[in-house]
């Protein structure tokens, strides 16, 4: 009876939280409070970008390091203005091709924007989500929102409302539903050094699209001290249970035949006495289905009390190079 009572009170808990009301999202959030905000990328923990109360809230309640940047979103071009000093010829282009959508680009900021989103230094990174319910209330609130992805600091990401529902019992004012998240994974970072562009995050969008752009671009996504953007530590987005990437996971397991296993598979199934549960991102090998697919089926692997999960690194090229940057972030071995 006491599992009832608590499945009961749980999904009680979701209905209160979960809600599609945008005019009221708005509101939470001119209160400076926070809400968790769908995109096509991850869910967002969204606060008012002008109100330090509400931002230090994102960092207490995410227990992220306040050395970390934020992300800015914003509904419509002419926002740049008001965030940023100088936009580059190069990052007009980047927005032209990829605005509205999972592109974000670090600028240098204008002075009104606080230092607590920008940890300090002298560069915002901002972008333009592609989601319908988010474009809506970022025009129904009037300001910018900072929103990174709505998970205690260096978990996986929440794709649903319901993941971000399971981290915040109780902590949240609203959720914002907006479905699914389409894309999955987290944006892709540009910075600019001396007006070039240079990734700092591979992501969403491949590096491969944007080149088609930009020309040939170096990476530069590793940064354990001071960042110069989200996403450029080494451990991030990581299940509770130890996790490992690799080439050949069939392999790999013969050398834990008592281990109870979950396999997260590219395209065909990974066989073994010791695979309790399996996930396979794309049977047609699509890797933008694989990338929606990769944290809700990490999610899933996560409740099942496994001993170990092992992923298959995908081909390492297109969204590929994304996905297996997120699954090394995630795991224990290199």
């Amino acid at each position: 009876m006491r599992n009832f009572n608590e499945y009961c009170s749980q999904n009680f808990y979701y209905m209160s939280i979960i809600s599609t009301n945008i005019q009221q999202a708005a509101a939470i959030l001119k209160n400076n409070e926070l809400v968790a905000i769908p995109t096509e990328t991850v869910y967002g923990l969204a606060a008012n970008i002008y109100s330090e109360d509400a931002v230090k809230k994102i960092f207490v309640l995410k227990q992220r390091p306040l050395f970390n940047p934020l992300i800015v979103h914003i509904h419509h071009l002419d926002q740049l203005n008001e965030l940023v000093e100088v936009v580059p010829p190069m990052a007009m282009q980047l927005a032209a091709a990829f605005w509205p959508g999972g592109l974000t680009m670090v600028l240098k900021k204008q002075p009104a924007v606080p230092g607590i989103i920008t940890a300090g230094k002298e560069t915002v990174a901002v972008r333009m989500p592609n989601h319908p319910v988010t474009l809506q209330l970022l025009k129904a609130t009037g300001f910018p929102l900072a929103a990174p992805s709505a998970n205690p600091f260096g978990s996986i990401s929440p794709t649903t409302a319901k993941h971000v529902a399971n981290y915040f019992p109780q902590d949240l004012n609203m959720v914002l539903d907006g479905g699914e998240c389409s894309s999955g994974i987290e944006s892709t970072i540009i910075g600019f050094e001396n007006n070039n562009p240079v990734v700092y995050r591979l992501g969403a969008i491949s590096i491969e699209a944007i080149e088609k752009v930009t020309g040939p671009l170096p990476i530069k996504n590793n940064k354990e001290e001071a960042p110069d953007a989200p996403g450029m530590l080494s451990r991030h987005y990581a299940p509770r249970t130890s996790t490992y990437l690799q080439n050949d996971p069939a392999d790999f397991i013969k050398a834990f035949p008592e281990k109870k296993i979950g396999i997260i598979s590219f395209k065909q199934p990974v066989t073994g006495n010791n695979v309790v549960a399996q996930e396979i991102l794309s049977p047609d090998g699509n890797m933008e289905e694989a990338a929606s697919r990769l944290y809700a089926a990490l999610h899933r692997m996560d409740e099942l009390a496994l001993d170990m999960i092992v992923t298959e690194a995908l081909p390492n090229e297109g969204l590929g190079r994304s996905i297996n940057d997120r699954l090394l972030r995630a795991t224990k071995n290199s």
